[in-house]
């Protein structure tokens, strides 16, 4: 029995590497130019470059209007628009600021409530390289009848010459990569609920 559960955990902790080993470097690809959508969605935290590129991508009409998500409650448009260089009446006609995401739960909560206000069903998320891939699930998640574009910022944590000599760099892509499997579960185990939700009228 222990050398069962030995092994198991040996193939487990191989399984996670080559995991990780396949999201470090998936996550480190060149976005690719983002098709005109209806609207572009902006998550805080991380790299100011978020929010920059959101507006820049509203600037270029790849969108009609831009949710920057989770933005702290004391920041007022004005100091955000200043920070960001908006022109004001930019800002006025085309930017929702919205301020109850507190994680990236909440951004997707936040952003699925603000889509289907507009009847958004086609959008730009940006957010930085190694946190696209949980933002985008989250996302996909609470407004699955969207159509989703991800547009990557790139950071210096996904630069293999760091993570692979830095150990602070690997657990902070590592951490992002737990919780995006942390996700994933939760989708495999909301998928296999509905599946008994609706085996069950044929049962009866």
């Amino acid at each position: 029995m222990r050398l069962l559960l030995f092994w198991a955990a040996i193939i487990a902790l191989v399984a996670f590497i080559a995991g990780f080993w396949s999201f470090a470097k998936n996550v480190r690809q060149v976005a690719e130019e983002p098709p005109t959508a209806q609207a572009i969605v902006a998550l805080t935290g991380g790299s100011l470059e978020r929010l920059t590129t959101g507006v820049r991508l509203l600037e270029e009409r790849k969108g009609e209007r831009l949710l920057i998500s989770g933005v702290n409650r004391i920041v007022t448009d004005a100091e955000l628009y200043d920070a960001l260089h908006v022109d004001p009446a930019l800002g006025e006609c085309c930017i929702d600021v919205g301020r109850r995401a507190e994680d990236t739960l909440g951004n997707a909560s936040e952003t699925a409530a603000w889509a289907r206000e507009h009847r958004y069903t086609n959008i730009i998320l940006v957010t930085d390289d190694y946190h696209m891939p949980r933002s985008q699930a989250e996302l996909e998640v609470a407004l699955p009848e969207a159509e989703i574009h991800p547009y990557p910022v790139r950071t210096r944590w996904t630069d293999p010459a760091l993570w692979r000599s830095d150990l602070g760099a690997a657990m902070r892509l590592g951490g992002e990569y737990v919780k995006y499997l942390v996700i994933r579960g939760r989708e495999a185990l909301i998928g296999l609920g509905n599946s008994d939700t609706e085996a069950a009228p044929g049962e009866a």
